[in-house]
């Protein structure tokens, strides 16, 4: 059942007065209350019939909130570590990160191949360092997660000469089947072990589920043979633990990481401090106001219509 088009909206987030200012101008019928996610109140919940934000406010219960719209691509801020209460509708914003996540990938994987890091210290060193440069062009990429983050993904390795194979639960492509695939070929989830070890590049945009949590474990980074591991989907897809092993042991030459399982990343991760490994703070995809905005009143006017949402978020699926 649907719930009743709100009128009262909570906004949790870090830029929740320029969603304000968004939703005033387009929709001055809708009150708006707004605050960061952490300092959002149970009033706040008790009187709000929507909640927009990217992960739950730090309280037990959601209060009289029957609808909460996601602000990211990924909803496990919403539906980890426990499910939503019944009856509460979940959206997300129909906001597009694959071009900047694949141009994110992209730049990583030509800093490790084009040796930036080691050319950058010969500098400040004023060292004349030559060494030979192999090219990404003829690669093999491997990109697990075949949604609209991965299919980016694909069309920018392909323009760059690679050779990319998808893979998702299915072995194929998430979104409008007519369209021209942009993966020279497709695999299924359950041919991980088989694929690794002929990539050079491993490209991880899954979101996390009940189904990928731990997919990339420490045995399938063991079949790699000297890949680059680049993770935009989420952390705790990859067992995290495993990546230093993995880097010591040569089962990965390198390692992009914007993603953790515990975010900030810890002080004490060894992951700050290892030669081969790449840390950005999550910013890969970053939720724009204008796109935050057009995704809430996209989902609000079909619910005025009285039609389930485009971009409803199957809570069984995690996506």
């Amino acid at each position: 059942m649907l719930p009743t088009p709100p009128r009262r909206i909570v906004i949790g987030a870090e830029y929740h007065a320029g969603l304000a200012a968004g939703l005033a101008a387009a929709r001055p019928d809708l009150e708006v209350r707004g605050n960061r996610a952490a300092l959002i109140t149970a009033d706040d919940l008790a009187w709000g019939e929507c909640y927009i934000g990217f992960r739950r406010p730090p309280l037990p219960t959601l209060g009289s909130v029957r609808w909460v719209h996601c602000t990211g691509a990924g909803v496990d801020g919403w539906l980890h570590p426990a499910p939503l209460p019944d009856g509460v509708l979940l959206t997300r914003t129909s906001e597009s990160y694959g071009a900047p996540i694949a141009e994110w990938a992209v730049a990583r994987a030509l800093a490790f191949t084009q040796q930036l890091r080691a050319l950058d210290e010969a500098q400040r060193e004023a060292r004349w360092a030559q060494r030979e440069v192999p090219m990404l062009a003829g690669s093999r990429v491997l990109v697990v997660g075949a949604g609209d983050i991965g299919s980016h993904c694909a069309r920018a390795f392909r323009a760059l000469g690679c050779h990319v194979t998808g893979v998702s639960r299915s072995g194929t492509v998430r979104g409008d089947r007519d369209a021209a695939s942009p993966f020279d070929a497709m695999a299924r989830v359950e041919g991980l072990a088989a694929l690794l070890p002929e990539a050079r590049i491993v490209v991880v945009t899954l979101p996390l589920t009940r189904d990928t949590q731990g997919l990339l474990s420490r045995d399938l980074l063991a079949c790699c043979r000297g890949a680059y591991l680049l993770n935009a989907g989420r952390g705790a897809v990859v067992e995290e633990g495993g990546i230093p092993e993995a880097l010591d042991a040569g089962w990965l030459a390198g390692a992009a990481l914007d993603v953790f399982t515990v975010e900030p990343l810890p002080a004490a991760s060894p992951l700050w401090r290892h030669p081969r490994v790449m840390i950005s703070p999550h910013i890969s995809g970053l939720t724009t106001v204008p796109g935050a905005v057009e995704g809430f009143l996209q989902a609000l006017a079909e619910l005025e219509r009285g039609v389930l949402p485009r971009w409803t978020v199957d809570q069984s699926r995690g996506y």
